[in-house]
């Protein structure tokens, strides 16, 4: 059953009178925490446990697995599973049918290049912390560039094999991301992770591996989808690498599958989403709301665009893709193609180029889900999942600019959702989404951003085929009106329509300040509970929990930004 947020505290600041030192069930002692010196430190087995009251109105000691988490900042973390870690796992378990689960992304560096786990006792902690706010688990990129990154075939798993006994000791489920791609030129990219290095080195002596503009801009963050099938990576094709390494990730982690590991996110371009990389922020290529550009120039691509114009009986559109597009940084009415009224978009050459171009990036998707669910398929209680990136910027507009140069055919007369939606139910795949936190007023007018309008219309895509909606917010943010926002986007309609669940971007030292955490908390609980509880409510409860907690979350923030 699950604790609601007073249960929570009642279990984190309660000593009944016989829970003594000396006669209670034997918990890892800690040294007074101090609000001026949050540091946790060791008792030797002879010293008393000394009980310091915490900030909070009940002034109770917190006696609960916290204590594992600051005794492990300061010894070297063993993975073995503690008794008091064991005895809580089913304290804040979101029961079925209950609002929706919420999930928080781990940090793009969680695993380090040498393949060991980074910031171990740090990460301890923070796992250690959203769990007992009501987490149900975590996310992490499983990279392509640092477990094969030496030769193929060669896997390192290591440090993700220390995070998933850890998470499993905590008592956290795990949603494993499949990242084929390369960390580093995109929003949020806080790290720089190539792909593999021999996958590099043949991008190098074939650049038309890489996703190319119409200008010769090489893009490395993905392998180009024009040369899925071919075998130009070391005698193997793009998508027997990929699934390669699934086939790999499930065999090395078959015991943490369907208990531990509940999700498998598979990655199809760039920053993990299944589209062409349009709007590169890399050296200042894109900035936001450029329109983006079209990546079909590459010899794969043209190959196709070429054998598709033949078949349609006009072989000139075979050439090129549009040559009146524009720049990444124009606008749709700075360009002939885009515009508004007499665009080509609209015409039958934009009609054929933009179903040609919608049409291979679906393929690429099918492609690689299918190999996906074929490998997991045998393992209950594993999703698979494909995120579809959010871009809200000129969705107002007639042509739809920015998602046609992404590779979604979608513009007033078109869903290019439902297609992506029809081909991920084939294959049982849930439908994942970004941009749940943002609110039109909050976007520049001028460039048309709708990312409500877009929430909307993924929802009802989703619906119409029959396939789950998951959800994560773009950008940090810590305030109750984006809360809000994902919680009115993730848990409207009824039942059915809810939200599988929602992954909080990110853990990270900003998210454990007081403020930003007790809000988080608050959260946390309204999605759990869904609408049936007052938001006022819901916060009162959350600051007694916050306050009962501080000081082991202010150790969370310290150990991360020291780390």
């Amino acid at each position: 059953m699950a604790l609601n947020l007073p249960q929570k505290i009642g279990a984190l600041t309660t000593i009944t009178p016989g829970d003594q030192v000396g006669t209670a069930k034997r918990r890892p002692s800690i040294a007074p925490m101090s609000t001026a010196n949050m540091r946790c430190g060791l008792r030797t087995s002879g010293e008393t446990e000394a009980l310091t009251p915490p900030l909070s109105p009940c002034r109770s000691p917190i006696r609960t697995g916290l204590e594992v988490a600051c005794q492990a900042l300061t010894t070297d973390l063993t993975v073995e599973t503690s008794p008091d870690v064991q005895e809580q796992k089913h304290l804040l378990e979101v029961p079925k049918g209950e609002g929706v689960p919420v999930y928080v992304m781990l940090p793009l560096d969680t695993v380090k290049p040498d393949g060991s786990l980074n910031r171990k006792k740090a990460m301890y902690v923070s796992l250690m912390g959203l769990k007992n706010a009501g987490v149900k688990g975590v996310m992490v990129d499983v990279w392509w560039g640092l477990v094969e990154k030496d030769a193929p075939t060669a896997y390192n798993w290591n440090g993700y094999t220390e995070l998933m006994e850890m998470a499993k000791q905590v008592g956290l489920k795990v949603q494993a991301v499949m990242s084929f791609h390369q960390c580093g030129g995109n929003v949020g990219d806080s790290v720089t992770i190539p792909l593999p290095r021999w996958a590099v080195e043949e991008m190098e002596k074939d650049p038309d591996l890489c996703y190319s503009d119409q200008w010769g801009r090489r893009n490395y963050e993905y392998v180009s989808l024009g040369c899925d099938t071919l075998p130009v990576l070391k005698g193997r094709s793009p998508v027997q690498c990929y699934a390669d390494f699934m086939r790999a990730f499930r065999d090395q982690f078959a015991s943490y599958l369907g208990n531990t590991i509940i999700e498998i996110q598979v990655g199809m371009g760039p920053a993990g989403e299944l589209r062409y990389p349009s709007y590169p922020e890399l050296n200042g290529t894109w900035k936001f709301p450029g329109i983006g550009a079209f990546q079909c120039y590459d010899k794969y691509m043209r190959s196709s665009l070429q054998a598709a114009a033949l078949e349609t009986g006009k072989p000139e559109w075979g050439h090129s893709g549009p040559t009146d597009a524009g720049g990444y940084n124009n606008w749709p009415e700075d360009t002939a193609f885009f515009r508004k009224e007499g665009g080509g978009w609209n015409g039958q050459y934009g009609e054929f180029f933009l179903s040609w171009y919608s049409q291979m990036l679906l393929d690429h998707g099918e492609r690689i889900v299918s190999a996906a669910s074929s490998l997991f398929s045998n393992r209950p209680g594993v999703k698979i999942s494909v995120k579809v990136a959010g871009i809200h910027w000129h969705y107002g507009t007639r042509s739809h600019a920015a998602e046609l140069t992404a590779g979604y055919y979608n513009a007033r007369s078109r869903d290019g959702y439902l297609p992506i939606a029809r081909m991920l139910a084939r294959h049982g795949a849930v439908f994942n989404f970004t941009c749940l936190e943002m609110r039109d007023c909050e976007q520049p007018a001028d460039a048309c951003c709708r990312p409500e309008a877009l929430v909307k219309q993924v929802a009802s895509a989703a619906k119409e085929a029959g396939v789950r909606l998951a959800g994560e917010n773009a950008l940090p943010r810590y305030d109750e009106t984006a809360h809000e926002q994902v919680l009115n986007a993730a848990t409207s309609g009824d039942a059915d329509d809810k939200m599988v669940a929602f992954t909080y971007l990110r853990l990270n030292p900003e998210l454990f300040k007081y403020e930003n955490w007790k809000k988080f908390v608050a959260f946390v609980e309204q999605m759990r509970k869904g609408k049936a509880q007052s938001r006022e409510v819901v916060e009162r409860e959350a600051e007694l929990f916050v306050q009962a907690t501080s000081p082991f979350v202010q150790e969370a923030g310290v150990a991360l930004m020291s780390a």
